[in-house]
């Protein structure tokens, strides 16, 4: 057994992380690198995940990131994505090319469930009426048939530059509205109409527990993810997608944090910035916990779930995606394209 990895979980958790639990994770860790190889596969996690699946991961990251990952696979010939089931569309969406798989179907996204294809065009058609220069930008948290039939997509990290590049007045802000509210007070020379969703982990988030270790840990800094409420926002030194986090948790003089958002995100911190005190005030999601290490093993054996998109939903969000890197000066031209050859 690895003690490594013995001391990284028991970082996490040590009660949970007991030695004969990560003597069981190791094995299994063991096979899962075998099926990998046998598979041809790569495995990407989002930093949400549970610790033991950071481990066995070729790359982890934000929802953005995973994205340019998954689109720069070349010699795999299986992408699993142990991240929410949008993520893994966005996957197939950047390289149709390949087999993605979704190791448990049950990691959804409730954010994601609240904007509909058929809710977003009968929205779009009442806004229009009244505002004929509407934009639609969709937050990449959101189905793939969302996503198409938006004119670009953004992330927590760029959104308030994707708003104010667009050229419309009219943006319709598809589906977090406390991610739009953030967007606009940023850009209040426009008008920002948001959809009416939220993320149920990090909109029950409150101040209290933020105000509360301000006052016991001075100099704390707090790191606070934009799908929170905005009284949560204000309270902040920086609001940071996750991958932000961690890199402003890297560079960063300070040495104790507080990390609102997702659970997950301060037990990678915890096992990647050790000289550092990582504090919670964070929420578990269930959708991003559903995936375990023996849904991974069971994916890689049988090669499920298969994510599959129409051709026609895929072109739209990969319009909408590479619309986004235009916008922001981060052009890729290795995304699928329009018109490329999806997968068979």
């Amino acid at each position: 057994m690895s003690e490594t990895l013995l001391e990284k979980l028991h970082r996490v958790d040590p009660d949970y992380y007991d030695t004969e639990r990560v003597r069981r994770i190791q094995n299994q860790l063991e096979h899962i690198r075998k099926l990998k190889q046998e598979r041809n596969a790569v495995l990407l996690a989002h930093n949400y995940q549970r610790p033991e699946i950071f481990e066995v991961a070729d790359f982890t990251g934000d929802s953005l990131g995973l994205s340019l990952q998954a689109a720069d696979v070349r010699d795999a010939d299986v992408i699993v994505f142990c991240g929410v089931h949008f993520m893994a569309e966005t996957a197939k969406v950047v390289n149709p090319g390949k087999k993605v798989l979704l190791p448990n179907l049950a990691a959804g996204c409730s954010l994601a469930d609240t904007a509909t294809a058929p809710a977003v065009e009968d929205r779009i058609r009442q806004l229009k009426r009244l505002y004929p220069d509407l934009a639609v930008v969709t937050y990449v948290n959101t189905t793939a048939d969302v996503k198409a039939l938006s004119d670009a997509c953004c992330t927590s990290s760029n959104a308030v530059s994707v708003v104010r590049a667009i050229e419309s007045q009219h943006i319709l802000f598809i589906p977090d509205q406390n991610l739009a509210r953030h967007v606009a007070r940023h850009v209040p020379e426009k008008t920002v109409i948001a959809w009416d969703g939220y993320c149920y982990v990090h909109h029950q988030i409150t101040p209290d527990s933020i105000t509360a270790m301000r006052r016991e840990i001075p100099g704390i800094k707090i790191l606070v993810h934009p799908e929170c409420r905005d009284d949560v926002l204000r309270l902040a030194d920086a609001a940071l997608s996750t991958s932000g986090m961690i890199e402003y948790a890297r560079a960063s003089d300070a040495s104790d944090f507080l990390a609102v958002t997702e659970c997950g995100l301060s037990d990678m911190l915890q096992i990647q910035v050790p000289e550092k005190h990582f504090f919670r005030a964070c929420k578990i999601c269930r959708f991003m916990k559903a995936i375990s290490l023996n849904d991974v093993e069971r994916s890689l054996e049988h090669l499920q779930f298969e994510i599959t998109l129409s051709e026609k939903v895929r072109q739209g969000a990969s319009r909408a995606l590479h619309r986004m890197f235009a916008l922001t000066g981060g052009q890729r031209d290795n995304l699928a394209l329009p018109g490329d050859v999806a997968a068979e």
